[in-house]
């Protein structure tokens, strides 16, 4: 239920009463909802809802329609009034009234006029409840008179003088709106100087040539009417008093031209308004509008202001050059002096304009409708303000309440009508009337009593969805008279909440203000009054708020790279979101290089354009999140451009330049490259750098350069591409700045003096005609310095010089302005000679078998003739000591540098027979050598064996072979080898040391362990001592077709069998020895085994042994074990006498046994007789019974 109420909230608390609404019976009335099926039951007081305007200007050329809609239950009828007396639309044909409503439709358009129809109408809505009435509307139609004729004189005036076209439009209804064009239709161009006033006429300040024309046309368009009309065309001519002979002076007066003031230069003077003041009137709400126009020569400048205060900031603008001021929504704080201020520069003039601001009435309170119960009491307020004040005059039903019926439950009291204790009979429509001589308002209210149960208007069972922790508002709009009070319940519990956490709203609504999840459940509204009850349910959940947990991140990336943003969003499961991205608060741009999946969007080769704020949006149904981040996309500077040069000197010159964008990386510093277009056009070359804040720089220049400048700007990212080259400027001539460098004086042959320079290039050159002052002499001598002046070259030479003799040199630049500053003077030689002298006294001492050290005196400083370079030391082996056999001969050469008179040989070979020599060494060359000086080495360690291998691998031994060492280097006298087994898990067992003789290459090692890996160090010997040894790992071998036979056999069918028929010969032998045994005799075995012998077992006596002997357990029976590891039988294969003791039923119903490599048992026999097929790589060979025999052992 809507409350017509004070908007406050009534908060639960357990301390207070049950949760209820009460009226204010007072101040306060029911509200009848826009309930379609409330109003369907409700009877109402008519209330009009449309009505046309009061000033009704119709187009005579179409019907007049007159709107009058009402509501109210039931339907009102409607009438009309014109003029003041009753409107019969029966008895006119071209009359009709819309169905269901009042509008009037007048045909005007098949027959009638429409100044027929013009006057006052008024409509009334009447049924049963009371009448309600519309505003006076008059009729009027619309007017577009054509202009009056008349006959305009062309205007001729001076250039300079002022102007004003006269328009006068024709009066229209409503009034037309003027402007000015040409025949045309081009509307004439205005300016401070010429311009439209208010009134239509166009204003020239001073008239210029290029004013004249003959189509100044006034247009007044009717826009009711659609209409436009124009006045005559006027004709204006501005001549200039020069174009004007004297004879055509001397004819013409002055009162024949238009105006009479000069074309001279004067001051201001208004050409509207008139006067020095004048006053204006404006309506409140209105815009207010000023005007001055000046004229004057130069054109005048108009200003406004309001002497008593400032005009309004949000509500003043200027029109028209400032020539009009206007004040939108006027008030009647507006009115005041306002002064206009006309200026040019030969002075001002001001116009004050007094402004009084009247008002028509307006509401101050307006009557509201009132919907009461019987017995209750309320008022109609109808309060209106105005200037002057307004007069208020109450109607009730549309009868002035003088008049009307009267009715005690009410009371007029000026503005005011009270009612006190209702009746349903006081129904009725009142009408307030506030009007003065600007015009009035009319407002109908209803008071409408109504005796009504209670009625809850919002759908039953509704579902509402709230967020978790945020307002939760259930709806319970109710309507009764008298007006219900409102309880609510939660989960049909028996008491109505009283928590604190509610609040209830006066139009009935429930606030949770921070819902939870234990807030979900059903609630029941129940309404009540005296006439009765009503109930609502509605149903409350509570969902999980969207959370974005992962937002996007600020980026810095660089142009042309690609950027991803993420947005993962936790939502409730039962909420469906959707993600949405924005830039910068719009649309993403549809661009194929925007990329949006589930969590990022990813935008490729991003450019200058794509920076900016992106926002992620998760909306559900009942939420929505977003989260920013901000793209900044940063790139090597924009090139610099503009580049100036200024203030240019012959040695210096300021350059200018104007920064590119730095791409949102500040620029660091700019570098500046000059080109040389005279001597190196296309290289570009450093001249210096300045900081990022600078855009100025002073550069060097020198003499005789064609300089061009570019800038590039640097940031954190890089280096920008190069301007644009600056304008070529070239310095002038001037003599060298400095000589050549390296200048150097070394003679090529014994009897010259090569003089040598670094030339300066075209840049230092300072000029043209570059050459070059080329002087020198002896050193030791007093002879003057000879010079020569050379071209553009490096070296010059100085022929008939003495050998190797110190010379002074320099060498000086010179152009064809002058010569560079005095030269460095450098030392130089004339050309060397080969050494004359060999080293003397040359002496070896042998250090040890590989160096050896040599001493020799130095030669006379003179015989070197030319640069000592050092002494060079050739050696040679001139044969071996060991075999004295002569080989070729191999000479090696070692230079110690400068004047060094020993040095040490290394290298050598041991054992050896050397000779050498030595020679000096100057820049031409070696001298001669000295007398050869024969040395020996003693002898050394020899280098390793150089091949070590094993061969011939048996079960127990291995065969060594090896080569001699490469290098012997002395007198071989004997090997040693050492070796030591490794077992399984590469653990080395004892070393065994070994000396062979020299003179062998082979050796066997015997009675190793069969299956075994040895490792073998091997090394030489001199007297010196022990060389380097070589290593080598090896493997003796097992006898593998043995080992192969026993597995085949083990593992074939038939050898089962085989085997449990020996055992039961076995069996039966040993119980007739037991026999024999206990009556005193005995079983000689091996006979009985040799008389009966299978011929399958006798090959097998002539093997080589290699499983080994068998050896008897011994005879006690507490004792059955089988053979230990590595046992073996006598060489006879006999079994003793007493080994017949041993049972074999220990072992089972025949046993087919295993052994190992080394014969040990390690399996049993699965006891069956059948064959068995073939596994693996078994062997294929007939059986041996000895195999069986040795399962049993």
């Amino acid at each position: 239920m809507q409350l017509k109420i004070m908007p406050k909230k009534k908060r639960l608390s357990a301390g207070r009463a049950p949760l209820m609404l009460f009226l204010c019976q007072m101040i306060s009335a029911l509200e009848v909802p826009l309930d379609p099926k409330l109003l369907e039951d409700l009877v109402q007081p008519p209330t009009i809802t449309q009505q046309s305007p009061k000033d009704y200007i119709i187009d005579p050329r179409e019907n007049i329609v007159i709107q009058c809609e009402a509501k109210g239950k039931p339907p009102p009828s409607f009438s009309w009034t014109r003029n003041g007396t009753h409107f019969d639309i029966d008895k006119d044909p071209l009359v009709t009234m819309k169905p269901g409503s009042g509008t009037l439709i007048i045909n005007i358009m098949s027959e009638g006029k429409a100044e027929t129809y013009e006057g006052v109408y008024q409509c009334t809505a009447r049924n049963e409840r009371g009448a309600a009435i519309s505003n006076n509307i008059v009729i009027r139609p619309s007017r577009s008179p054509l202009w009056t004729k008349e006959k305009l004189e062309p205007i001729t005036l001076r250039n300079g003088q002022s102007l004003v076209l006269p328009c006068r439009p024709p009066i229209g209804l409503p009034p037309p709106i003027i402007f000015w064009m040409d025949n045309s239709f081009q509307r004439l161009p205005q300016s401070e100087r010429v311009s439209q006033g208010l009134n239509g006429d166009l204003y020239f300040s001073n008239v210029l040539p290029e004013d004249t024309r003959e189509d100044y046309i006034c247009y007044a368009r009717f826009n009711h009417t659609q209409t436009i009309q124009q006045k005559q065309p006027i004709s204006v001519k501005v001549i200039s008093v020069d174009e004007l002979n004297d004879t055509i002076a001397a004819n013409l007066s002055d009162t024949e031209f238009y105006g009479a003031k000069s074309h001279r230069q004067r001051p201001p003077a208004f050409l509207t308004p008139d006067g020095n003041t004048s006053r204006k009137e404006e309506l409140r709400g209105n815009v207010l509008s000023l005007e001055c126009i000046a004229e004057g020569l130069p054109t005048p400048i108009i200003y406004w202001i309001k002497e008593d205060g400032t005009l309004p900031i949000n509500r003043t603008f200027y029109r028209n050059f400032k020539k009009t001021l206007q004040i939108v929504q006027v008030t009647e704080a507006d009115s005041g002096n306002y002064q206009c201020i006309a200026k040019n520069a030969l002075g001002a003039i001001h116009h004050t304009i007094s402004v009084t601001v009247k008002a028509a009435p307006y509401w101050i309170i307006a009557p509201q409708n009132l919907v009461l119960s019987p017995e209750e009491d309320g008022a109609l307020i109808c309060r209106a303000s105005g200037n002057p004040k307004p007069r208020i005059s109450w109607l009730s039903n549309g009868v002035p309440i003088e008049i009307a019926p009267d009715d005690p439950s009410r009371k007029i009291d000026g503005d005011t009508i009270i009612f006190s204790k209702v009746q349903e009979r006081s129904s009725a429509v009142y009408q307030c009337n506030a009007s003065n001589e600007y015009g009035y308002l009319l407002a109908n209210a209803f008071v409408n009593v109504l005796a009504e149960p209670p009625r809850i208007l919002t759908s039953a069972n509704t579902l509402y969805q709230v967020i978790a922790n945020r307002p939760a508002l259930l709806d319970c709009a109710f309507f009764g008279s008298p007006l219900p009070t409102i309880e609510w319940f939660k989960d049909a519990k028996g008491s109505a909440l009283r928590e604190d956490i509610y609040v209830l709203h006066e139009n009935g609504t429930l606030e949770i203000p921070v819902a939870q999840k234990d807030s979900t459940g059903t609630y029941t509204c129940v309404a009540r009054n005296k006439l009765g009850m009503a109930k609502n349910d509605v149903h409350l959940e509570i969902k999980d708020p969207t959370r974005i947990i992962k937002q996007p991140e600020y980026a810095v990336v660089q142009r042309g790279s690609t950027v991803s943003f993420e947005c993962k969003v936790k939502h409730d499961h039962t909420l469906i979101p959707t993600v949405t991205w924005l830039k910068d608060h719009g649309e993403l741009p549809s661009d194929g290089r925007f990329t949006v999946d589930k969590d990022h969007l990813v935008v490729a080769d991003v450019s200058d354009d794509d920076g900016g704020t992106y926002t992620c949006v998760a909306n559900t149904t009942l939420d929505n999140v977003s989260a920013s981040a901000v793209l900044s996309v940063v790139d090597v500077p924009n090139p610099p451009f503009d580049l100036e040069m200024t203030d240019q000197l012959d040695r210096s010159v300021q350059l200018s330049w104007t920064p590119g964008d730095d791409n949102n990386s500040p620029i660091t510093k700019f570098i500046i490259e000059y080109e040389d277009a005279m001597h190196e056009p296309g290289l570009w070359h450093h001249q210096t750098e300045v900081p990022g804040t600078q855009t100025t720089a002073q550069l060097k220049l020198s003499p005789y350069v064609n300089y061009s400048f570019r800038v590039m700007a640097e940031n954190n990212l890089g280096r920008s591409l190069p301007s644009e080259a600056s304008e070529q400027y070239l310095t002038k001539a001037a003599e060298p700045d400095k000589n050549p460098t390296a200048v150097e004086g070394l003679g090529s042959e014994p009897d010259n003096l090569v003089i040598t320079w670094k030339p300066l290039n075209g840049f230092e050159s300072n000029g043209p005609g570059l050459q070059y002052k080329v002087s020198w002499r002896q050193k030791d001598g007093d002879d003057e310095w000879t010079s020569v002046v050379v071209a553009n070259v490096s070296k010059y030479i100085v022929s008939g010089t003495p050998t190797f003799v110190p010379y002074l040199i320099k060498v000086q630049a010179l152009n064809d302005a002058g010569f560079a500053p005095e030269p460095a003077v450098v030392m130089g030689h004339s050309g060397e000679d080969l050494p004359m002298v060999a080293p003397g006294n040359v002496r070896v001492n042998v250090v040890n078998s590989t160096l050896a050290e040599v001493h020799w005196d130095p030669v006379p400083l003179k015989s070197i003739r030319g640069h000592l370079q050092g002494y060079r030391i050739y050696y040679w082996k001139a044969q071996s000591s060991l075999t004295r056999n002569r080989r070729h001969l191999e000479k090696k050469i070692l230079t110690f540098q400068g004047s060094k008179t020993h040095g040490m040989l290394p290298g050598l070979e041991p054992f050896s027979h050397y000779s050498l020599n030595v020679r000096v060494v100057n820049g031409k060359g070696e001298g001669p050598a000295s007398a050869d000086k024969v040395f020996n080495t003693p002898e050394g360690v020899p280098s390793a064996p150089s091949s070590l291998k094993i061969v011939n691998p048996t079960l127990d031994s291995l065969t060594l072979e090896w080569e001699p060492p490469s290098h012997p280097n002395g007198i071989l006298t004997e090997y040693t080898l050492k070796y030591q087994p490794i077992n399984s898990t590469h653990e080395l067992g004892p070393l065994v040391d070994l000396k062979i003789p020299a003179n062998k290459t082979r050796w066997t090692l015997k009675n190793l362990n069969f299956s075994t890996r040895y490792k073998f160090y091997f090394y030489a010997q001199t007297a010196a001592g022990s060389g380097s040894q070589i290593t080598e790992e090896a493997i003796t071998t097992v006898d593998e077709a043995m080992a192969s036979r026993q597995v085949d056999i083990a593992t074939q069918g038939w050898f089962i069998g085989l085997m449990c028929a020996v055992a039961l010969l076995i069996l039966i032998l040993l119980i007739v020895c037991f026999i024999r045994r206990n009556k005193g005799g005995k079983y000689p075995v091996k006979e009985k085994e040799d008389a009966h012998a299978d011929p399958e077992i006798q090959p097998m006596k002539e093997d080589d042994g290699t499983f080994g002997e068998y050896r008897s357990l011994e005879s006690d029976a507490e004792d059955h074990k089988p053979l230990k590891k590595g046992s073996r039988t006598p060489s006879d294969r006999t079994v003793k006498k007493e080994d017949s003791d041993d049972s074999l039923v220990d072992y089972g119903e025949g046993v087919n046994g295993q052994f190992n490599e080394d014969g040990s048992f390690i399996g049993q026999y699965s006891g069956k007789k059948e064959k068995e097929p073939a596994e693996g790589n078994e062997s294929s060979e007939a059986p041996s019974p000895v195999n069986a025999m040795n399962s049993f052992v």
